[in-house]
């Protein structure tokens, strides 16, 4: 277990260095079960929650806040835009030991507008400024923000950086991700919005070379460890989505390629193995055990045995009782004569 005071090592303007490359937030997709298995093949990256609505935290049932200690640096992502509210779930997180909290300002559905937050609200820089200062109060961790180049036809380069400057200067906040597409707010669903609107990589690279006192990262379609080099060369941060989470073993590189540490990267079948304890007590708790294996499915891409792998999964998961025999029956499709 990590000792997230110890392993804290703020840069110069207070952010973790481990935001150079981080795994976005996915709703649906980046749980706990699918961080802790991250985890497992990379040790610097910084991993981020799905997105939690403040009102999910105050007044739904469960704990919204549950992580595995073992996830450290790991970022909550809030979605909210009330000041108030999220003050308290940002105090609620960071005594929780999360190591970021992260405003979500860059989603567009439909549901997330009529909450009021999300990607609408670049069109309120104000109210964005107010929401981090009101968390920069109560939290001594970083308060960061993600969001878009632009909204409907709000796309001009001075409309994102007005909004950078005054969220900046009037909130205080020193980090931002760009997702590096603008989102239509209308007629698009969250998917067409993730590849529909054109990429506009050098819209980053201008807002970091116009603000370099903030550190900035750059999301949106990057899908290779060469292409996430290119961009820090330009930027200070890279978040990878999709690709993480359907070819995970790119990240068993990260912490060699990224963060230039000489540690060995671990085979594909030792991560698997290594995921046996944690399914098992998981398990004991009365996790289903497809809960779980969803997270491992691209493991093996491009590999042999990987349909038989992906198949034995899939169709074996989900039965009642099922438990870790049922991994190491797909792991024995992987021939055994392959060195991964």
């Amino acid at each position: 277990m990590l000792d997230t005071n110890e392993e804290k090592k703020p840069t110069h303007n207070g952010v973790f260095p481990s935001s150079r490359f981080s795994i976005a937030p996915m709703l649906d997709w980046t749980d706990r079960h699918c961080r802790y298995f991250h985890r497992l093949l990379t040790k610097e990256t910084l991993l981020y929650t799905e997105m939690v609505t403040t009102g999910a935290i105050i007044h739904g049932k469960g704990d919204f806040l549950a992580y595995n200690e073992e996830e450290h640096p790991v970022a909550l992502q809030l979605g909210g835009s009330n000041p108030q509210d999220l003050a308290t779930c940002a105090k609620l997180a960071a005594e929780r030991g999360y190591d970021e909290i992260n405003l979500n300002v860059g989603c567009p559905s439909d549901r997330v507008q009529n909450g009021r937050f999300g990607a609408c609200l670049m069109a309120e820089p104000v109210l964005v400024a107010e929401c981090i200062a009101a968390m920069r109060d109560v939290v001594d961790i970083p308060v960061t923000v993600k969001t878009r180049i632009g909204i409907d036809d709000q796309d001009s380069y001075e409309f994102l950086t007005d909004f950078v400057r005054i969220v900046s200067e009037k909130g205080g906040c020193e980090q931002f991700t760009i997702h590096a597409r603008k989102a239509w707010l209308s007629g698009l669903s969250p998917k067409e919005n993730r590849e529909i609107p054109p990429l506009d990589y050098p819209r980053a690279y201008q807002i970091k070379q116009d603000f370099a006192h903030l550190n900035i990262g750059v999301n949106g379609g990057i899908k290779t460890l060469d292409e996430s080099l290119e961009h820090l060369a330009h930027l200070d941060g890279v978040m990878v989505g999709r690709e993480a989470y359907q070819n995970p073993y790119l990240l068993a590189h990260v912490d060699q390629t990224i963060f230039g540490l000489d540690t060995p990267v671990k085979k594909r079948r030792q991560v698997v193995e290594e995921m046996y304890p944690y399914i098992e007590q998981q398990l004991a708790k009365g996790a289903y055990l497809g809960h779980i294996t969803r997270h491992m499915l691209g493991l093996f891409q491009n590999m042999p045995g990987a349909r038989q792998w992906r198949r034995y999964i899939s169709e074996n998961a989900h039965k009642p009782g099922s438990g870790i025999e049922v991994v190491q029956a797909a792991l024995a499709k992987i021939p055994q004569e392959l060195d991964v």
